[in-house]
């Protein structure tokens, strides 16, 4: 488990340089460049496990509710608590994020995002 701490300038640097990688990745796959938010959809999608299918309003935001928390069960914030009759993991919450600004929340979650895709080897 690893814990969050702020960001120095050439660790921000490293971050930017990474980001705009996979971003260009994805862009390439998916003709359009993604921003943090739909990054996200796709790893709620991959994290459900049902492939690209059509999703209610309410699926989209439960799948980026479980993007979430998978990628911040490695800060030690969720723990999956497990998974329901539909195939829907669950999540509880087992400490409460610190008070971050909108900046330090996007900057972690892109860390997040990253770490994922190079664990998970995408």
């Amino acid at each position: 488990m690893y814990l969050y701490r702020p960001m120095e300038a050439a660790d921000l640097q490293v971050l930017k340089e990474k980001w705009q990688s996979l971003v260009t990745s994805l862009a390439q796959r998916f003709d359009e460049e993604p921003d943090l938010q739909t990054i996200i959809f796709l790893i709620g999608v991959r994290e459900l496990g049902k492939g690209p299918l059509k999703y209610s309003k309410d699926e989209k935001q439960d799948l980026m509710h479980i993007a979430v928390c998978r990628l911040l069960s490695r800060y030690g914030y969720y723990e999956l608590e497990g998974v329901d009759e539909e195939g829907w993991p669950h999540w509880k919450l087992v400490k409460n994020l610190p008070p971050l600004t909108l900046k330090e929340q996007d900057l972690l979650l892109k860390q997040a995002v990253l770490t994922y895709w190079e664990e998970e080897n995408l």
